[in-house]
């Protein structure tokens, strides 16, 4: 397993629409475990191939609390094929735009068909802090960030700092962030 390099806003490569995985081989589990390894590093709950600039439809996702057991879930060729018509707000983040964070709302629930680890069609109902990352990461896939659902005026500000940044090459810096969870429980994580 390898710690893949971090791709940052305002890097072209997360605006592009992933290509789909055609099958589910040894380069692709070497995929998902150099993922793995890069998003608890970072740490983050939540990475999309495209965010260590790779462009094919896969995810990783672990909202396991941080005394509990990994329990991560990978995702190939997702689709969310169901969402609820009740929405929450969930305080996101995103590896790819480190130490920026702003309430989105999403709804509250979906259900995500994909391919596991071993090739077989699956379907994951989500709900909570589960449903809002795997909005977010399948958003990644499609060239979609968080900041894109929020207003022009902050996204705006966002991308300028980051551009400024990149364009000192500067490196951004990740810091353990807890966000409040809707339903009382302080320790879940940030949705990245």
């Amino acid at each position: 397993m390898t710690i893949r390099d971090i791709v940052y806003i305002p890097d072209p490569v997360l605006r592009q629409v992933c290509e789909p995985v055609p099958a589910v081989d040894d380069d692709v589990h070497a995929l998902l475990d150099d993922m793995l390894e890069t998003m608890y590093e970072a740490p983050g709950i939540g990475l999309a191939a495209c965010q260590i600039g790779v462009l094919k439809r896969i995810v990783v996702i672990d909202v396991s609390k941080e005394d509990d057991p990994k329990a991560p879930i990978c995702l190939i060729n997702p689709e969310i094929i169901w969402t609820s018509e009740e929405t929450s707000t969930y305080e996101e983040g995103c590896l790819s735009i480190p130490d920026y964070y702003e309430e989105v709302e999403r709804p509250a629930a979906c259900t995500v068909r994909f391919l596991d680890r071993d090739g077989k069609e699956q379907e994951l109902a989500c709900e909570g802090l589960l449903a809002t990352c795997v909005q977010h990461e399948v958003d990644h896939l499609n060239g979609v960030l968080f900041i894109d659902h929020i207003s022009k005026l902050k996204r705006d500000r966002v991308v300028k700092k980051f551009t400024k940044a990149a364009r000192r090459g500067e490196v951004p810096e990740f810091k353990r962030r807890r966000a409040a969870d809707p339903t009382g429980d302080s320790e879940q994580p940030a949705a990245e």
